[in-house]
């Protein structure tokens, strides 16, 4: 068994912090030995997480990052933090040492210019940026890659999902300079653990509304991930759903089929990409397709296609707070230390 590597939790109080302490409390190898936050300050893990009442006795902190490493011996820092926070924090524990594995959008783009389109202000440390120190942590495009970073950006959930959908394609580089075009419903929690207007149950729960059309966020991290996987200049045109669901993301995707396949290559292909995946599970034409309720709580995948006239239909099914977030960065920490990738993640989902 591998020695016990020490790791800091902050922003360990959103849904985020959650799902990465179910992951790694327990875990063989990571111990979380302190958790920080700016709010619930004094109270105990389990008063805040209610699922992990009986797991852990840690208490919420809130302390200066690097007075919190020290004090704990981390080598790891885990970052639930929102998107324009972590780019102040991770840094200062990037020069200290430290390795960090950020759940935010700060570290995920090596573009400067769409980073401060889409993210509203310049990246204060660009060079963490475009000098690759922080690797895109989704296992499926580039493992080798993850198992040597010292820093992950954890992809999000939307690029997850539509990533995962037609990256068979990619891979195969016949989505070069093609139009990929899609919609993605996802469930409330991946607007966060605090309501607001737009998330806020009464309104949520029987209601469906497009927002971000044809400029989510995502975007050009998607397009990234594909030009990584063999399919430069994508064009990516798509529009996030607010579903009426807690947990889970619902993608479809339409690319034209590529000149000189047929179905059964694109079948082929997904099998080819997907058999030996730990965490994604592809599911033939002719049979059941994906949904939610097979993958909510469970850091599995369903991908699934449809090939029709001069087009192919790519769908996908998530969890935004496992697959889609916290649980895949835990799936990326293991690759990091050297230890199996399924390690505090194979837990089956809730039926029904």
């Amino acid at each position: 068994m591998a020695e016990p590597v020490g790791a800091l939790l902050i922003g360990g109080t959103g849904y985020g912090g959650a799902e990465l302490l179910r992951g790694l409390l327990g875990h063989p190898v990571v111990q979380v030995r302190k958790v920080t936050a700016v709010d619930h300050v004094g109270q105990r893990v389990g008063d805040v997480h209610w699922t992990l009442a009986d797991r852990t006795d840690l208490v919420i902190e809130e302390l200066d990052p690097l007075e919190a490493a020290r004090a704990c011996d981390a080598q790891i820092a885990l970052l639930g933090l929102p998107h324009g926070v972590s780019r102040s924090i991770a840094p200062k524990l990037v020069d200290a040492g430290l390795r960090v594995v950020d759940l935010s959008g700060d570290f995920r783009l090596d573009d400067l210019a769409a980073y401060e389109r889409y993210y509203g202000a310049p990246h204060p440390r660009p060079e963490l940026i475009t000098d690759g120190d922080f690797v895109y942590g989704l296992p499926e495009l580039h493992r080798d890659a993850v198992r040597g970073a010292r820093h992950i950006a954890s992809p999000g959930c939307f690029a997850t999902a539509l990533t995962l959908g037609v990256l068979p394609i990619a891979q195969a580089g016949a989505l070069a300079g093609a139009t990929v075009r899609g919609v993605a419903a996802t469930g409330s929690s991946g607007s966060g653990v605090h309501a607001s207007a737009g998330t806020h149950h009464p309104i949520r729960h029987a209601n469906l509304k497009t927002y971000k059309q044809l400029d989510h966020q995502h975007t050009p991290e998607i397009v990234r991930a594909l030009g990584i996987a063999g399919s430069p200049g994508v064009r990516l045109q798509w529009i996030p759903v607010s579903a009426p669901l807690a947990r889970g993301i619902l993608s479809t995707s339409f690319v034209d089929l590529p000149h000189g396949w047929d179905a059964d290559r694109v079948v082929a292909a997904y099998h080819a990409a997907y058999d030996d995946e730990p965490f994604v599970r592809f599911l033939p034409p002719g049979g059941r397709q994906p949904e939610v309720v097979a993958v909510a709580g469970t850091m599995v995948c369903e991908v699934g296609v449809t090939v029709g006239d001069g087009v192919i239909a790519c769908v996908s099914a998530l969890d935004n707070l496992v697959k889609g977030g916290a649980g895949q960065a835990v799936q990326s920490l293991n690759l990091m230390l050297g230890v199996p990738e399924t390690t505090g993640l194979d837990a089956p989902g809730l039926w029904p």
